[in-house]
Parts: structure tokens; sequence; C-alpha cells
């Protein structure tokens, strides 16, 4: 396995949810221009998926993408064991398990956050992880469920795969209500409650535990981090990820990697390439990218251009190169213009 370099701050100091259907291999690569020292997250892979799917599709990643953890779902003691081992032949960093995605397909698998009510049942998933193989396991949850009381249903869980060896803990500072809301939902009605995560860290100050949800900038990132030991952000750096190139600097002392946004995507050419060169759509790569000049003038023509010439057949680099000269041009004429 290639070691990961060594994070100022601890290693889950800053990183990047996993996101179904977004943080792809191809996503996880692009992040990595931008940062070095984010730890990313696959999407959640089930244990089924793992043992009886197309595993090489679902686990493969670059190198370069060093530290990435795999976010696992599933209950089974056994079979999560199975698949962190296969996962620990693929070289990941961490191994996580999800115990706050509220989907229906989820609940009905008998994972993700429906697991809160079951703190028992998810210790032993992760003493059989760490049982079986060395890397870190570490956990993703929710406040609670539904009617369950916060406080008691985070300490509960926090209790028990702590008592299980798990390396740290993530919160999303949200309950999930099972009823009643959507998953789209549950990211943004039920209330924040930063302080109830607090008090956990306050209680374990011995034991990594990262805060999720709600956070929007690394200056929000830095206010917490005077609480716990990690920040995490989803949806607000996939949809803005020029907030990824600032994260090396403000949040670990380091360069950033690339001096702008048009370099991070000149600095993503070779790899979608060499994608493209496998048979990978254009369209699977620069969607990751379309947020990228958020609130730039010609960002929109970016947008405009790659939604539509990147799914047609046989697009390749030259649709970028045209996407970024559309940028730079309406970006000179907004600038003439004032």
């Amino acid at each position: 396995m290639t070691e990961p370099t060594t994070i100022p701050g601890g290693p889950h100091r800053f990183s990047i949810a996993p996101m179904m259907d977004w943080t792809d291999r191809h996503c996880r690569s692009f992040h990595r221009v931008l940062t070095r020292h984010a730890r990313l997250y696959t999407e959640m892979v089930t244990t089924g998926a793992i043992l009886f799917g197309p595993r090489d599709r679902l686990l493969s990643f670059s190198p370069a993408e060093h530290p990435v953890a795999v976010q696992l779902g599933g209950s089974d003691p056994r079979d999560l064991a199975s698949a962190a081992r296969i996962c620990t032949d693929y070289g990941y960093d961490e191994i996580n398990l999800n115990v706050g995605c509220p989907s229906d397909r989820v609940q009905n698998g008998r994972f993700g956050a429906c697991l809160m009510r079951e703190p028992a049942l998810v210790g032993e998933c992760v003493a059989a992880m760490v049982a079986t193989m060395p890397l870190p396991v570490t956990v993703k949850c929710r406040l609670g469920v539904d009617d369950q009381d916060p406080r008691e249903a985070l300490y509960a869980m926090a209790g028990a795969v702590k008592a299980a060896g798990a390396g740290a803990l993530i919160v999303h500072a949200r309950k999930a209500w099972l009823q009643g809301l959507s998953p789209k939902d549950n990211r943004d009605i039920p209330p924040l409650d930063y302080g109830l995560v607090h008090a956990l860290k306050a209680d374990h100050p011995d034991w990594p535990i990262g805060l999720n949800g709600g956070v929007l900038s690394l200056g929000m990132a830095l206010e917490q981090l005077s609480f716990v030991d990690g920040v995490m952000i989803g949806r607000a750096a996939y949809h803005n990820p020029d907030l990824l190139r600032h994260v090396d600097p403000v949040l670990f002392g380091t360069p950033a990697p690339v001096g702008g946004s048009a370099e991070a995507v000149e600095a993503f050419l070779p790899y979608m390439a060499g994608q493209l060169a496998r048979g990978v759509r254009l369209h699977d790569m620069t969607r990751h990218l379309l947020g990228l000049f958020a609130g730039v003038p010609g960002a929109r023509l970016w947008r405009r251009h790659l939604a539509t010439e990147a799914p047609k057949p046989g697009a390749g680099l030259d649709v970028v190169r045209a996407a970024l000269r559309h940028l730079r041009q309406d970006a000179g004429h907004e600038e003439a213009a004032a």
C-alpha cells in the first residue's frame, strides 16, 4: 500500500464527504489537484457489491488520490470484515462505516442511519473489521433518528464504536428523520446541533472526533476546529470546488498546489487524456468541473459548453480547451465593458 503523506494537524483535520453519485474516482482525482492534504472519501459501497459485484470498477483508484478512505455500507460483521480485507488489498488508507445515510434503499438493507438504533451491532461490525485487517476503521453517523433523544443516541453510538476500536468518529450534526423526510430534505431540514458534537469531544479528549453538516466555508471550518479534531465538507466543496484550492494554505500552512481555477483545469488535462484513452466518456469527468468558476465572469458559458458538448460521442479535450477559451473571452468582454 502506498503510504499517505504526513498531514499537519492529524489525518481528519479536513476531509471531503462521501457523496453518492458525486465522489467517484474522477471527482476525487480532480479534488486532489486542488488540495494535497484533504482526506478524500469514496461513495458508499455496499458489502454485497464488493463481495459479489464488479469489484475493480467499484474499488480501483489512482495512487495520486492518497490519502483516500473507502466508505462501506452494511450491517453483517462477517461481510464487513471480508469487504474490509478486500479494500485493504486495494490500498485504501482507511475503512469508514456508514451509519448516517437515510435513503429508503439503505434502510431496507438494514444499514446507514437506521443503525443508530443498534449501537451494539455497530460495535460488533467495527470490532470484526478491526480484528481482520490493519487499516484504521472509522464511523460516520448522525445525532440519532426519528424520536431518539440525540444525546442518548450519539453517546451510545460513540461509546460502542470507541470500545470496539474505532479510530475516529465523524458526526453529521443533524438527526435523520427516516419517516417523513426525503434523503434530500434530511440534508437541510433537521436542525444542526454543533454544541452536542462539541460536548462529545470534550468528554472524549483522547479520541479523534470530526464534525460534518452545514459547514460552508473554510472560515467556518477553522471556527469548528477550535472544538473538534476535524471538519468534513460535502456539497459546498462539490458545487464550488475552488474552495478546495485554499484548503492547504488556510488549514495546513502549505502552498496551494495550483494558482487558480484555470490552472487546475490545465493540471487535470493529463488525467482526462489517460482516462479517455481507456474509453471513459469525457462527460463522466467534466461533470465534476461545472461549478469550478462559480461567481467568475464567463462561468455560465463554461458550464453551458461542457454540459452540451462533453456528453457527445467522441468528445475530447478540445471541448475542455474550448470551454476555457469561452470563459476567458467572456471575462475579457465584461472587463472591457466595465
